[in-house]
């Protein structure tokens, strides 16, 4: 019978990463939806934003907590397309949504940025 090893615990810099990663494909979430309820041209640049972020935070959250050995990559993408997404939705700074979007996204890629230095 094989033993296998307990998974160690997260560390508290990678539980608020997951945290904020979740936070952010929520808020990405809410904004695609605030954006098809606006009707009209609903700039396909914001969506595609919008959308990779959404998936790339569920994605890179989902990643850690299994401890994947790619985690750290994926970290340096998700603030890759957490940076996108917060520019272009500061293509809308009248729009309340959008700001509380970017700011979650700027969140989002500073942690992410920091666990994909850090050794997971």
């Amino acid at each position: 019978m094989t033993q296998t090893r307990p998974m160690s615990a997260m560390s508290k810099e990678m539980q608020d990463c997951v945290e904020a990663c979740m936070a952010c494909h929520s808020m990405c979430e809410e904004t695609m939806s605030s954006c098809m309820q606006m009707g009209g041209q609903a700039q396909m640049q914001v969506m595609r934003a919008l959308i990779d972020c959404s998936e790339m935070t569920r994605m890179c959250a989902d990643m850690m907590m299994r401890r994947s050995p790619m985690a750290a990559e994926m970290c340096a993408m998700c603030a890759r397309a957490c940076d996108m997404c917060a520019e272009a939705c500061m293509a809308m700074p009248d729009d309340p949504q959008m700001m509380r979007c970017a700011e979650a996204c700027r969140r989002c890629a500073e942690m992410c940025r920091a666990m994909a230095g850090a050794s997971m």
